[in-house]
């Protein structure tokens, strides 16, 4: 399948499905033709030049991880001891399944993490033991978060 250009241009009837798949991703494609007068085909048309663009990455189910036991969010801001250490730093960050996220910054920290755990018994044994003892970091601040008032993807 013939990948298309990085700068496909979506137009309404894309954004329609993109906004309906974000909030249902199981939803048949008939069901969606129906409601935009389109043919099923012209749905899967289009989800598949999206596909092909990058624009849709794929589907995955999301967790609520409160249920299954991670009752404490934090992000943690992370001072190289080098900018050359960031390769080394990231992948012994990326081992840890605790840290779901990471971002490369600019300002006071050189990398954002947020990590979730069971309790704060837990979050004080990853810093210390896991996070805190990677050679390549100088210094590390935590905020815990109390709660996450908004929530949502990119509208497109």
């Amino acid at each position: 399948m013939k990948k298309l250009p990085e700068n496909y241009q979506i137009d309404d009837l894309d954004r329609s499905i993109l906004r309906t798949l974000m909030e249902d991703a199981r939803i048949p494609y008939a069901e969606l033709a129906k409601r935009y007068k389109v043919s099923p085909a012209t749905i899967h048309v289009r989800v598949e030049k999206m596909k092909r663009a990058g624009i849709i990455e794929g589907t995955r189910l999301q967790v609520n991880a409160k249920r299954l036991g991670y009752d404490v969010c934090c992000f943690i801001g992370i001072t190289l001891k080098s900018a050359g250490d960031y390769p080394a730093a990231i992948e012994k960050l990326e081992k840890l399944e605790e840290v779901i996220e990471a971002y490369y910054t600019t300002g006071q920290y050189n990398v954002f993490i947020k990590i979730m755990t069971p309790s704060i018994n837990e979050l004080q044994h990853t810093l210390i033991n896991r996070i805190q003892a990677i050679d390549e970091i100088q210094s590390t601040e935590t905020l815990i978060s109390l709660q996450q008032p908004i929530n949502r993807d990119i509208q497109p």
